[in-house]
C-alpha cells in the first residue's frame, strides 16, 4: 500500500517518522521491464524559498525522453543533515503526480537505504508510491568499503553498522564511482544493474543527469504551480 502522513512535523517527530517507516522499505524484487526509467532531481531558487523538482521520463531502449515534469513548491521544513526527504519529498511527490506515463522505475540524485537511519529519499519517496525505486548518489552519506576495480562495471559493498547498504558502482572506466542503495521494491544487485544500463557516455544515469539539467534551468521559475 502507497504510505501516507504529514509533513507538517518538528525535526524530532520527522526522526520517529523515520524510523517508524525503515523497516517497511522492501529490499528485493527485479524488473521484468525497465524501459521507461523516471530520473528525479531537485534544485532550490537562490534565496532558498522554494524547492523545484524535476522529473525526467526515459526511454532506454530509444535513448531519449518521453516526458518531463517540473513543479515549484515553496520549502517548508528547515534544512537538517539526514531529514533531507521531509524538506525535498514533497516538491518531488507533486512532480510524479503530474507525470501522465507509467514509469516501470524511479531514480533518485540521492540515497536511499544508505542512510543512518535507512530512510533516504529514494526510499521516502519509494514507500509513498509504492514503486521500485533507486537511490544513486554521488558521494557516500554512511558506509565504508573497498575501493571498485577501475574498469567500467565493477562494484564493491559498502557497509554500515554491520549491514551492505549500497554499492560503490564504477559507471565509466578509471572514473570516480557512483553510490548505489535501494530505494524500494528492489534488490541491491538490481538497482547497481539498472543503473549501469542508464549510463551512457557519462558518470551519471541519464534519467537523473538529465532531471539535473532540467532543474538546473528551471531555478527561476516565476510562480509556484
Amino acid at each position: 500500500m502507497p504510505l501516507t502522513h504529514s509533513w507538517d512535523v518538528s525535526p524530532s517527530q520527522a526522526i520517529e517518522l523515520q524510523r517508524e517507516l525503515a523497516p517497511k522499505v522492501i529490499q528485493n524484487g527485479s524488473l521484468d521491464s525497465t524501459d521507461l526509467i523516471a530520473g528525479a532531481d531537485l534544485a532550490f531558487s537562490p534565496d532558498k524559498r522554494w524547492c523545484i523538482a524535476g522529473v525526467v521520463v526515459w526511454a532506454k531502449s530509444e535513448h531519449r525522453v518521453t516526458e518531463q515534469i517540473v513543479v515549484r513548491r515553496r520549502v517548508r521544513f528547515p534544512y537538517v543533515p539526514g531529514l533531507l526527504s521531509f524538506r525535498e519529498a514533497p516538491a518531488i511527490l507533486a512532480a510524479i503526480v503530474k507525470l501522465k506515463s507509467a514509469p516501470d522505475v524511479f531514480l533518485f540524485d540521492g540515497q536511499g537505504y544508505a542512510h543512518p537511519r535507512r530512510l533516504g529519499l529514494a526510499s521516502h519517496v519509494g514507500l509513498w508510491i509504492d514503486r521500485p525505486s533507486v537511490g544513486c548518489a554521488k558521494s557516500v552519506l554512511v558506509g565504508t568499503g573497498d575501493e571498485p576495480e577501475p574498469r567500467k562495471g565493477s562494484m564493491a559493498e559498502l557497509r554500515h553498522r554491520g549491514e551492505v547498504v549500497a554499492m560503490s558502482l564504477r559507471t565509466r572506466d578509471r572514473v570516480k564511482p557512483v553510490f548505489v542503495s535501494v530505494g524500494h521494491r528492489i534488490s541491491l544487485v538490481a538497482a547497481a544493474k539498472l543503473v549501469l544500463s542508464c549510463c551512457t557516455r557519462f558518470r551519471l544515469p541519464e534519467p537523473t543527469r538529465l532531471a539535473d539539467q532540467l532543474v538546473g534551468r528551471s531555478r527561476l521559475l516565476p510562480r509556484e504551480q
